[in-house]
């Protein structure tokens, strides 16, 4: 580290100010300390690493894909998990459309995929949540 002012390396320790070493640099005389790293992750690494989570990655993979601790990411997501918590209301409501979807991923013999999308929409707003699921299949005949 060099000194701010005069871009120096010529310094010694000056103490400790706030729990950070505090330096004083020889060649202009001027007093400084280190700032501190910031460890806090952006929003956008929040956000990708839900994302990543909903499409059925673990913890530890994607800690390591964005380079964050997998305690962190599995922080995130429960936070996360609590604020969709608050988000219920207890508003009654007036219409409710359900939908079911079907689809084929790769070869329709083997796998079938299937959800529900769920609109809720009430007096103030409306909210859609789909739920999806995903089956391996023996025989699979495209009738349920």
């Amino acid at each position: 580290m060099n000194c701010p002012r005069c871009k120096s390396s010529n310094h010694t320790k000056n103490g400790i100010v706030c729990g950070r070493q505090r330096y004083k640099c020889h060649d202009c005389g001027y007093n400084y300390s280190v700032e501190l790293k910031s460890t806090a992750s952006s929003p956008l690494v929040k956000r990708q690493a839900l994302q990543l989570y909903l499409e059925g990655l673990g913890f530890r993979s994607i800690g390591r894909f964005l380079g964050v601790s997998h305690v962190s990411v599995q922080k995130w997501i429960k936070k996360f998990g609590q604020e969709i918590e608050e988000l219920k209301s207890e508003n009654e409501i007036s219409i409710v459309e359900l939908d079911e979807m079907h689809t084929y991923i790769s070869n329709k013999k083997n796998i079938a995929g299937s959800g529900l999308l769920l609109i809720e929409l009430g007096k103030s707003s409306s909210t859609a949540l789909l739920v999806a699921e995903e089956r391996k299949l023996d025989n699979y005949s495209g009738k349920n």
